[in-house]
């Protein structure tokens, strides 16, 4: 083991990290990968068993699946965060969905991963948000309000969209409001990112919403 690697594993030694997913796979895989970075690890394949751990034992981080069965991981997510406990949570989904991802990071998500998991991407994520306060700045008359490093760099159409991306409107639905093609919006979108220095559209809801 590195001496970095050894630092990283002496802090996490401590901290507890929940995963609740109906896909055993999954938990075991994540669970194990963790654990070999120094973490301690649970699981639950239902939001009950998970919700009954919590009571037990708060966790230091959670990774919540958006489809846990009969479960809505929006729901499980809300939960936690209104339990208050400051609890950081990274939601999985299945496949790349704009509209959930919006949702989630609405909700509270510090972060929003799409299977197959990118562990390093995970791993890095999950440090940062176990060692830094995260303020989301609550929503004003239904809508948030974007001060970001770098939106001056924005055009006022790219501005638009960035809000209208933010307020959790597809592209058909920006487009619509704007007078545009959903293909010119996505086109602005891409700007956007590329001058906030976002990845993917998680990224970008996260430098919003942080």
């Amino acid at each position: 083991m590195s001496q970095d690697a050894y630092y990283h594993s002496y802090l996490n030694r401590d901290l507890l990290i929940h995963i609740l997913d109906t896909d055993t796979a999954t938990c075991e895989q994540l669970s194990l990968f963790f654990r070999l970075e120094g973490f301690q690890t649970a699981f639950s394949l239902d939001a009950v068993s998970f919700f009954a751990a919590v009571e037990r034992r708060r966790p230091d981080l959670a990774i919540v699946n958006l489809r846990i069965g009969p479960d809505d991981g929006l729901l499980v997510l809300r939960r936690i965060k209104s339990l208050r406990s400051g609890i950081p949570v990274f939601v999985l989904t299945d496949r790349a969905d704009v509209e959930a991802t919006v949702s989630a990071m609405k909700a509270g998500a510090y972060d929003v991963v799409t299977k197959p998991i990118d562990t390093d991407h995970l791993l890095h994520g999950a440090r940062e948000a176990l060692h830094e306060d995260v303020h989301l700045n609550p929503p004003q008359g239904g809508r948030r309000s974007i001060e970001v490093r770098g939106f001056t760099q924005l055009t006022p159409r790219e501005r638009e969209v960035l809000q209208l991306i933010t307020n959790g409107q597809s592209n058909k639905e920006a487009g619509r409001e704007l007078g545009i093609s959903p293909r010119t919006i996505e086109v602005h979108r891409a700007r956007v990112m590329e001058k906030l220095g976002a990845k993917n559209t998680a990224d970008l809801m996260r430098i919003v919403l942080t």
